[in-house]
């Protein structure tokens, strides 16, 4: 098979990338290890910026977005009694909409035969080849045979886990890493949430975060150590645990019900350098990894699919080779800039375990500060909105 640009990945980066190119005349066919039930199975985050939504709506994808989507004017940080209110909308005139990462790659899924988008699922073996070289290609196997797939690009959009990334010579790698103390005991449950808007809570007993997906289901989370098991947390230990650290306003409005997920995700802040490398261009979780906290995961994946949709454009169809020469540059500066909220965001409302009073004392200014501050909220609410692209 040939093709102008193979994606590895057929998650949300991969997807949008994908339609995008086809969007613009740009063949690309996207392979994925998984079926396609058990890629909408995977919970995942659900606060999307601007930048995301816009990219649905160029695509012409967003009708159910726009149906089912909740728009968020605002968030809370809570430490203690105390609920301090981000006016997203007031302090930078835009909002975040609440719709589920799984519901996006619904949407993009279901509208690639139509787009004659062409995913192949269910491959195994992946390996990139001749990265270096202006004729790449990747090799696969597929109901036990083997078949090439050659291309001018390959697109890395296969996750931290996935062969992209690796594929990079480690002569020309940087890599940078925080593996954070604890993990996020999540919980998805068909209840409506304790409050219309998010709250993160810094609490004596550790964090908490009260968020949904609908307005008829939930989505909860609580820090823990990474030597918790999930299986010792029965749903009951969950929803009184998540009524202490949410403050008495927001407890008083939690309606409990059985969990239809629940897991533990370790945290962690993780960049590779560079993100292009020859004809290869990573995006999303193969390139980078955020704490949960800024809700920039899915959003910083989207940020780089637009920035290599661009690039890529601009080599077929004006032969602009600076765009991709440029990607990785681009792309980074703005990972760098999510990076650093996701992790000023981690470390005010965590305690972290070698955190004594002298830290503690800073949460509790710096909270205080924010309170108060209406150019420190416009701070935290022009990065949690995303930044231009």
């Amino acid at each position: 098979m040939k093709t102008q640009v193979a994606i590895i990945g057929a998650g949300p980066a991969g997807l949008l990338l994908g339609h995008l190119l086809r969007a613009e005349g740009v063949d690309c066919v996207v392979l994925e290890r998984q079926t396609p039930d058990y890629v909408l199975g995977r919970i995942r985050a659900g606060v999307l910026e601007q930048v995301t939504v816009g990219l649905m709506e160029r695509l012409g994808l967003d009708a159910r977005l726009k149906a089912e989507g909740l728009v968020e004017e605002g968030f809370n940080l809570a430490d203690g009694e105390r609920l301090i209110r981000i006016d997203v909308a007031d302090l930078t005139g835009k909002t975040v909409v609440v719709y589920g990462q799984t519901e996006i790659t619904r949407d993009l899924m279901q509208a690639a035969p139509e787009r004659g988008l062409e995913v192949i699922y269910g491959v195994g073996d992946v390996a990139l080849h001749a990265i270096e070289s202006d004729a790449p290609y990747v090799t696969y196997t597929k109901d036990g045979v083997e078949h090439r797939l050659e291309a001018r690009f390959i697109a890395g959009c296969d996750g931290f886990h996935g062969p992209s990334r690796k594929a990079i010579p480690a002569s020309v790698a940087r890599e940078f890493e925080r593996v954070y103390p604890f993990g996020w005991l999540g919980i998805l449950a068909d209840v409506p949430p304790c409050h219309p808007e998010l709250i993160y809570a810094n609490h004596e007993r550790g964090f908490a975060l009260a968020s949904m997906r609908s307005h008829t289901r939930s989505r909860y989370y609580v820090d823990v150590p990474l030597t918790e098991k999930v299986e010792d947390w029965s749903d009951d230990r969950v929803w009184d645990e998540l009524a202490l650290r949410l403050g008495p306003q927001a407890a008083a409005n939690i309606v409990r019900g059985p969990a239809i997920e629940k897991s533990i995700a370790p945290l962690r802040s993780y960049v590779f350098e560079p993100m292009r490398h020859g004809s290869l261009l990573l995006c999303g979780d193969a390139a980078h990894i955020v704490p949960p906290t800024g809700a920039k995961g899915l959003n910083l994946a989207a940020s780089d699919v637009h920035y290599a949709a661009e690039a890529l454009v601009a080599w077929f169809a004006r032969n602009d080779a600076d765009a991709v020469a440029g990607y990785s540059t681009r792309a980074l500066a703005r990972v760098w800039k999510s990076e650093r909220f996701s992790w000023s965001l981690t470390k005010l409302m965590h305690r972290f375990p070698e955190d004594g009073p002298f830290e503690r004392a800073m949460q509790v200014a710096e909270l205080d500060y924010i309170a108060s501050s209406t150019a420190a909220q416009t701070s935290i609410a022009e990065n949690y909105v995303g930044l231009p692209v």
